[in-house]
């Protein structure tokens, strides 16, 4: 106060007098417009003591003072006039069809905040008492207003949309040839459907506005005048619960519904299932889509307030993201089942892909750590599931044999299973653990298992178990050459898959001409087996003599046990079956080289003394190209019979 006083003494005492003093006291009267009323009299009296030429300031600040008091009524008319009958006026008068209106409104409440920001503690109580009450007013307006605006202004979700950006179908069983091989395995259950489906990641550019833009302006005006006016609780109330109730709409839009644990655990697989891809779905939606548009949205409307930004944000997006986070618990806590395990992944996948994102977003440190939380039990889940798949491979102990020696059904499950594995590599190396247990309970004839992943080290010891348990499942077989078959089919279909995928990446070159050679060795097995028998009947031992003087009853029992043999094998074989057709092409051609050269030999030495005997038909029923040719109807799977009638050879 002292130098606003020496300078109006040196204006006062200036060669231009009173103009320079009436200067000054302008100056003066601008300086103190922001100052509380009783500040500003007992600043004039101070001044008119020092010096009487000051004295037109009183009345400069009246003149000051009766247009504060002016706009005051002004302003205050404003407020007042709305709340007059609101319901008519908002029917009449909608905020963001009215900017007029609606900017009079704002400049209303501006101008009283600055009235009640100038008055002193010991101002008229009068004045002070009418503007907190228009404000008041003035703010159980602008929140209705606030709500309506948030409501009305609500995008909504085009889900459609957002699912055409992230669907990726992927062949789950890809071979058509395969049939029906879900069988009903109690230890195993039920694998559904022919497609499984892996979503892609959501694209950068796919953005949705969840409030219309022209809308979120006035939201931001609104907010601003609420917080600066002191009710900020009352916008963040209001903000967060129009949102949660959005977000809630949005999952339903998406397919989510509010479920307990309890409620998730008691729904059947198939049902299941369907709300499991439905939330991989939601996941990606709500994060990538959903929170990063709130965390846009709220950032916009409250710029400038960091605080209540975050809180906003926060309370917004707690339930959406709770509730999804609950069922991914309920699932990963629910009974483990084989079938379970490439939805599990899925979940797996997409929370820790988002995870992230959610950290970054989300300052609340509860929901970070329940969203971490779920994202461990659902790896637990993870490797639950997979060691139970172990151990049902392990442990599967139909006895029921395959009459046709065909593939077993639990080769195609296993190995259909196995290769979809193999898409989830990346996870399931470091979901696994691979200890030095599992390096012992491999053979050692298995090179390269140490630089192998750790996924490619447990399906190499699945594939053993599945091979040991189909060693034990061809016992049931009491015919030896049928066992061979049986192995071979078995062991030919396990390479094939392996051959045909990305397992041979992971098993190496090294595992598929191990396993071919024991499709080789089982050949060798069957042709010994079936054919031994036969094939001794064509031997020259025990029939009496040289070529020229051979026993003719030795010669005749000889021709009738092999065409016995022939015909059995014949009716036998035909009923069994061999799927993959160059197996069969090859099995059959070892067995035309192995017997119709012995069979051709035999008749060109000892076939013309019964020839021109009676009945020789009875004996010499097929020639060398009859054999050959019957060969060709084995492993068919539809049993046949030879009849006696002899083909007449061209």
């Amino acid at each position: 106060m002292t130098t606003t006083t020496t300078s109006i003494a040196a204006a006062a005492g200036g060669g231009r007098g009173e103009d320079r003093v009436l200067a000054a006291a302008q100056h003066i009267v601008k300086s103190l417009g922001n100052t509380p009323k009783e500040v500003r009299e007992d600043m004039l009296l101070i001044f008119s003591s020092f010096d009487n030429r000051l004295s037109n300031l009183t009345s400069m600040i009246s003149d000051e003072s009766k247009a504060e008091d002016d706009r005051f009524e002004a302003a205050e008319k404003v407020i007042l006039r709305w709340e007059t009958n609101p319901e008519a006026t908002r029917s009449a008068v909608v905020w963001e069809e009215s900017p007029n209106e609606s900017l009079e409104y704002l400049s209303a409440v501006d101008e009283i905040l600055s009235l009640m920001e100038g008055l002193s503690v010991g101002s008229d109580h009068e004045v002070s008492d009418r503007a907190e009450n228009a404000i008041q007013i003035a703010m159980s307006r602008l929140e209705d207003e606030f709500r309506h605006i948030l409501i009305r202004n609500t995008v909504p979700l085009d889900s459609e949309r957002l699912y055409g950006s992230i669907r990726r179908v992927s062949l789950s069983f890809a071979s058509s040839q395969d049939g029906d091989f879900v069988e009903e395995f109690e230890s195993f259950g039920e694998m559904d459907g022919r497609f499984h489906e892996r979503g892609g990641s959501l694209g950068d550019d796919v953005c949705v506005d969840l409030i219309h833009p022209d809308a979120v302006v006035e939201l931001k005006e609104i907010a601003y005048r609420m917080i600066r006016s002191g009710y900020e609780k009352e916008c963040v109330q209001v903000y967060s619960s129009v949102r949660r109730d959005a977000l809630d709409e949005c999952l339903v839009i998406l397919g989510v519904e509010k479920l307990s644990i309890e409620e998730v655990q008691k729904i059947e697989w198939k049902v299941l299932d369907e709300k499991m891809k439905k939330w991989i779905h939601a996941v990606k939606i709500g994060v990538r889509v959903l929170l990063i548009g709130e965390r846009r949205l709220s950032d916009q409307i409250f710029e400038g307030t960091d605080e209540t930004r975050e809180i906003c944000f926060n309370e917004t997006t707690k339930g959406c993201i709770m509730q999804l986070l609950n069922f991914g618990e309920a699932v990963a806590i629910g009974r483990r089942s084989p079938e379970k395990l490439f939805r599990i992944l899925d979940m797996y996948d997409v929370l820790a892909d988002v995870y992230p994102d959610l950290e970054q977003m989300v300052s609340d440190e509860f929901v970070v750590a329940e969203a971490k939380g779920v994202l461990d039990v659902l790896g637990d889940a993870a490797r639950g599931t997979f060691a139970e798949f172990e151990n049902a491979v392990q442990g599967e102990a139909s006895k029921k044999p395959m009459l046709s020696g065909e593939i077993h059904p639990i080769s195609r499950y296993v190995m259909n299973y196995v290769r979809l594995l193999v898409d989830y590599s990346e996870t399931l190396n470091f979901l696994l653990d691979t200890g030095d247990d599992e390096l012992q309970s491999l053979p050692n004839d298995d090179l390269g298992i140490e630089s192998m992943s750790p996924i490619g080290r447990r399906l190499l010891l699945l594939i053993n178990n599945l091979e040991s348990n189909l060693g034990e499942k061809s016992k049931v077989y009491e015919d030896g050459a049928l066992q061979c078959v049986f192995m071979m089919n078995n062991i030919q279909y396990i390479v094939q898959k392996v051959k045909d995928s990305e397992l041979r990446k992971l098993l190496g070159d090294n595992w598929v001409r191990k396993r071919r050679g024991q499709v080789r060795q089982y050949a060798t097995g069957y042709l010994r087996a079936a054919w031994s028998k036969a094939l001794s009947c064509l031997k020259d031992e025990g029939i009496g003599g040289s070529t020229s003087n051979a026993s003719k009853m030795a010669l005749k029992e000889r021709f009738k046990n092999f065409n016995a043999n022939f015909e059995d094998l014949y009716r036998t074989q035909t009923g069994w079956k061999v799927p993959d057709a160059q197996l069969r092409e090859e099995l059959r051609i070892s067995i035309s080289e192995k017997v119709i050269p012995a069979y051709r030999s035999f008749m060109g030495r000892f076939g013309s003394q019964l020839e021109s005997g009676r009945h020789a038909g009875k004996y010499i029923k097929y020639t060398a190209d009859d054999l050959e040719s019957y060969v060709l109807d084995l492993f068919e799977g539809t049993p046949c019979v030879l009849h006696h009638l002899r083909r007449k050879s061209t």
